[in-house]
């Protein structure tokens, strides 16, 4: 009597693409970040990250180490070490003397937000695709930005915010060269590493350059 042969039993498949379709359709894309908030935080980030290179402050007011210099050359030379090595802390000065002098004329002061809002809001900012409508007409990027220039134009030269600008800017810069002419830089760059020497892919091509060629084998005799 023949056996009679068992029915093959069906396992359930499961189907990995309906799992990957309901993942995805799952996913909620996220809004994208507005303009004005990455151009913040650009700005802020990059500021963070300037200031964290500054020096000591009171390495930078050292009155010890103040003298004069016996001439123009020696002067010539300790003003481009003091402002490669106190870079970060000069700009702190000149930004806080164009700051303060601002602050003593809000005229001034309101006259540059409106133009740097100006800028910002009506050609940085300003999706590409999307002319710029103002009093019922539209603008183009070549009328938008001779606009801007003709106005950025008449306030720093025909307004007293040029003046005032120029006035504080040259204050900074003046105060700054005396400071870098009279600090004296020989205790500066102890710990430094010397900036004159190339690093990365250029310090490998000068150190393979000079690394004497070997000897030539000397032939065994026989």
């Amino acid at each position: 009597m023949a056996t009679p042969t068992p029915s093959p039993q069906v396992l359930p498949v499961s189907n990995p693409q309906n799992t990957i379709t309901t993942t995805v359709t799952t996913a909620e894309p996220q809004p994208p970040q507005p303009a004005f908030r990455a151009v913040i935080s650009y700005f802020s980030d990059s500021l963070r990250h300037s200031l964290s290179h500054r020096r000591p402050w009171p390495e930078l007011m050292d009155r010890s180490a103040l003298a004069k210099p016996t001439s123009f050359s020696e002067a010539t030379v300790r003003v481009r070490h003091n402002v490669s090595y106190f870079r970060v802390n000069y700009y702190v000065v000149v930004s806080l003397i164009l700051a303060v002098s601002l602050l003593t004329s809000p005229f001034s002061l309101v006259l540059l937000f409106s133009l740097l809002a100006s800028w910002l809001f009506l050609y940085l900012l300003r999706p590409s695709d999307r002319p710029l409508r103002l009093f019922g007409r539209t603008f183009t990027d070549f009328e938008t930005l001779s606009l801007l220039a003709g106005s950025s134009f008449f306030l720093l030269f025909l307004t007293p915010l040029g003046s005032l600008l120029v006035s504080a800017f040259t204050l900074s810069v003046a105060l700054v060269a005396a400071h870098a002419a009279f600090r004296v830089p020989e205790d500066l760059f102890l710990d430094d590493r010397d900036t004159s020497q190339p690093a990365g892919f250029l310090s490998i091509l000068r150190a393979a350059v000079n690394v004497p060629p070997a000897a030539p084998p000397v032939p065994a005799r026989g």
